[in-house]
C-alpha cells in the first residue's frame, strides 16, 4: 500500500501506530523482500522502490517501544551474543528450577507443566481436579462434563464452583484468596527424547524449593490498571481473576523468578543493547510465561496441544500451562535476529512518538500519504491487554486520549466518535491537498461504523474507494466468534467536500444484490455470512451512508430471506 501510493522521498504518517508496522513497511520500501516484489508484479502495481520517511504516533507504551526499538535497527549479531550470554548466566543460577526425573528415572529438563483447577461437586462437596474429571488423552479431549471422583455424579461442568485456597503473598506481605491449582502433568526432554508423565513427589519437592527461593528484585509490583482489588477494568472477570489484583499474580513463582533473573541482567547490559533485549523478553513474557498460557484439544491428536495466551483478553483457563522460560527465550533469539536482519540495511528516516494523533508536532500540508488502523470501538481494550507487558517496561498507555468504548474509562460511543473526529481533523491539517489516507477498520456494530463515517465526514474527508482486506490469518475474535466479520475493510479517503449519496434501495434489496453477485462468482468465501456483511458495509461506506444493520441483525436477514437448507439462495 505504501509503495503503491507514494514515491521515494515521500513522508508517510500513521496516527494509530500499534506496533508501528507502518514505519517498518516504509523502511522495507527501500529494500523490498522477494515476496513484496512478486506481489507488486502480480497485481501490476506502478511501484517505484526506494527510501521513504515515516512519522508514527502511538498512545501505548508497548507499541511505541516496539517501533522505536526495531526501527533503530540494532545489530543482529550484537543482540544474539548479548541474549545468549544472559541465558547462560541465568541458567547457571536458576536452571535447576526446570530439572526433573523423566519417565525412565533419568535426569531431564521440564519443557512445560500443566496445572489444573479443582472443581467442587454440587452433590457431596468433594474437590476433583479438572484434569481428572474432564480430560482424556489418546485421543485428546477436554470434556464439558464433570465427574466427581468421590460420589461419581456426572453433570455439566458449567455452573460448578472452583475450589479456592488462601495463600500467603510474601511480595505484598499479606494473604489473598485465589483459585486452587494442582500440578496435573509434566512434559520434558532427556537429550533429544521428549516425554510426559504424571507428577512425582520429586516435582512437589522441587516446587517447595522454588517457593522458598528469593525472587530477583527486577519485576513489577504494580496494581492491575493502577487500581487492584476487584473489577479493575473491562477485562476483569470475577471468576478466573479471583485473587488477581497485581501484575505478579499472573505468574507462577518459578516463571517469575526466571523472568526477573533475565530482566535484572538486561538492566546491567550496555545501554545501547537494553532496548532490544527488553523487546526479546517482552516477546515471550505475556504470551508464553504467564498462567494465561493454555492447552487445547485438537481433532486427531493423542495429547493436548500447548498454545499462547488468548490475544486481546486476560483469560486464565482451568488448565494453565507453565512453560520453561529459558527454553522459550532461546527459541525467540532466532526470530528476532531474522527481523533485525530484514531491517538492517533499509534506508529512510523514522520518527515515532508516544502520544495522541489529535495534536501532532507536524506542519500543515506536510504528509504525502496516511496508512492507519484505528481502534475498532470497544473491540479490544488495548491499554488493559498491554498492561502486563507495559508494567515490565515501566512505560504505560496514555489512556485519556485513547479512542475506545470503555465502561472502565467512562467512555461511550459519543466519546469515541469525538476522539476519532479530532484525529481526522488533525489528519486533514497535516496532509497535502492531493494526499490520500488508507484506513483499516472492522466492526460488527452498525453504531460503531456510523461513528466512523461521522468522524471522517467531520474531518473533511470523502471516500474514494473501499475494499475488503484478506488477511493470511484472522484475529482470534474473527476466527472464534460466531457473528464475527472476517476481512477488515480498507477505506481510501481523500480531502474534499462530501456529497452524501443516498442509497436508493431498501436493505433487503441491497442484500439481494450482494447475494446475487456472490452466487454468480461461485467463490465459497464470498458466499459466507461474514464476507457478505463486509461487502454490505463496503456498499454503504462507498455511498457515504450510515450502515443500517449490525452483523447479528444482518445475519438474521440473510437466514430469513436468502438461506434454504443451509445454502445461500435467491429463491427461498
Amino acid at each position: 500500500m505504501i509503495a503503491s501510493h507514494t514515491k521515494p522521498g515521500a513522508t508517510v504518517f500513521d496516527g494509530f501506530g500499534g506496533s508501528c508496522t507502518t514505519a517498518m513497511g516504509t523502511l522495507l520500501c527501500s529494500r523490498p523482500t522477494s515476496e513484496m516484489i512478486a506481489t507488486a508484479k502480480r497485481l501490476r502495481l506502478p511501484v517505484t522502490w526506494g527510501a521513504r520517511h515515516a512519522v508514527v504516533y502511538e498512545l501505548s507504551g508497548l507499541g511505541s517501544f516496539l517501533g522505536e526499538t526495531l526501527c533503530s535497527r540494532p545489530s543482529p549479531n550484537g543482540f544474539r551474543k548479548a541474549a545468549e550470554s544472559i541465558l547462560r548466566q541465568c541458567e547457571s543460577e536458576y536452571g535447576w528450577m526446570y530439572q526433573a526425573r523423566d519417565d525412565r528415572n533419568q535426569e531431564g529438563n521440564i519443557r512445560y507443566a500443566i496445572w489444573s483447577e479443582c472443581i467442587r461437586c454440587h452433590q457431596c462437596r468433594a474437590e476433583t481436579p479438572l484434569w481428572e474429571s474432564s480430560v482424556c488423552l489418546d485421543p485428546a479431549e477436554i470434556s464439558s462434563d464433570f465427574r466427581c471422583r468421590r460420589c461419581g455424579k456426572t453433570e455439566k461442568l458449567n455452573g460448578h464452583h472452583r475450589a479456592t485456597v488462601k495463600r500467603s503473598d510474601d511480595i505484598l506481605g499479606e494473604e489473598f484468596t485465589s483459585r486452587k491449582r494442582v500440578l496435573a502433568r509434566v512434559y520434558g526432554s532427556t537429550g533429544s527424547r521428549a516425554w510426559s508423565r504424571e507428577p512425582l513427589s520429586s516435582d512437589r519437592e522441587l516446587l517447595e524449593r522454588v517457593q522458598s527461593t528469593t525472587i530477583p528484585d527486577a519485576y513489577p509490583v504494580i496494581r492491575m490498571m493502577g487500581k487492584g482489588g476487584a473489577n479493575w477494568g473491562d477485562l476483569y472477570r470475577s471468576g478466573y481473576h479471583e485473587g488477581i489484583t497485581h501484575v505478579h499474580h499472573f505468574y507462577s513463582r518459578r516463571n517469575l523468578i526466571a523472568l526477573a533473573s533475565v530482566n535484572r541482567l538486561i538492566a546491567e547490559a550496555p545501554r545501547a543493547q537494553r532496548a532490544i533485549l527488553s523487546l526479546w523478553l517482552s516477546s515471550y513474557n505475556v504470551s508464553h510465561s504467564t498462567l494465561m498460557t493454555r492447552v487445547v484439544a485438537k481433532s486427531g491428536q493423542r495429547d493436548l496441544v500447548t498454545t499462547s495466551n488468548q490475544p486481546g483478553v486476560l483469560y486464565l483457563s482451568g488448565l494453565p500451562v507453565e512453560k520453561n522460560v529459558f527454553d522459550g527465550l532461546r527459541r525467540k533469539i532466532k526470530t528476532i535476529v531474522n527481523a533485525l536482519e530484514c531491517l538492517a540495511d533499509t534506508e529512510g528516516t523514522v520518527t515515532i512518538r508516544q502520544g495522541s494523533c489529535t495534536n501532532t508536532h507536524l506542519a500543515d500540508k506536510s504528509i504525502d500519504y496516511v496508512f492507519t488502523d484505528p481502534p475498532f470501538g470497544g473491540n479490544i481494550p488495548y491499554s488493559e491487554a498491554n498492561f502486563l507487558s507495559e508494567a515490565w517496561l515501566g512505560r504505560f498507555t496514555e489512556t485519556a486520549e485513547e479512542a475506545i468504548i470503555s465502561p472502565a474509562q467512562g467512555k461511550g460511543l459519543i466519546e469515541y466518535e469525538h476522539l476519532m473526529a479530532a484525529a481526522f481533523h488533525e489528519l486533514n491539517r497535516i496532509m497535502k491537498p492531493t494526499a490520500k489516507a488508507t484506513v483499516v477498520f472492522h466492526s460488527t456494530q452498525s453504531s460503531v461504523w456510523n461513528a466512523l463515517v461521522s468522524a471522517f465526514r467531520s474531518g473533511g474527508f470523502s471516500v474514494e474507494a473501499s475494499s475488503v482486506l484478506d488477511k493470511t490469518q484472522g484475529s482470534f475474535k474473527q476466527v472464534t466468534t460466531p457473528n464475527a466479520v472476517k476481512g477488515d475493510s480498507l477505506i481510501l479517503l481523500r480531502k474534499g467536500e462530501i456529497t452524501k449519496r443516498e442509497n436508493g434501495h431498501d436493505v433487503k434489496a441491497v442484500i439481494r444484490g450482494l447475494v446475487a453477485k456472490a452466487l454468480r462468482g461461485r467463490d465459497p468465501e464470498e458466499q459466507s455470512n461474514q464476507r457478505l456483511y463486509s461487502r454490505f458495509i463496503k456498499q454503504y461506506i462507498d455511498e457515504h451512508a450510515e450502515p443500517p444493520l449490525g452483523a447479528t441483525a444482518f445475519f438474521k436477514e440473510l437466514e430469513q430471506h436468502f438461506v434454504r437448507d443451509g445454502e445461500l439462495t435467491l429463491s427461498k
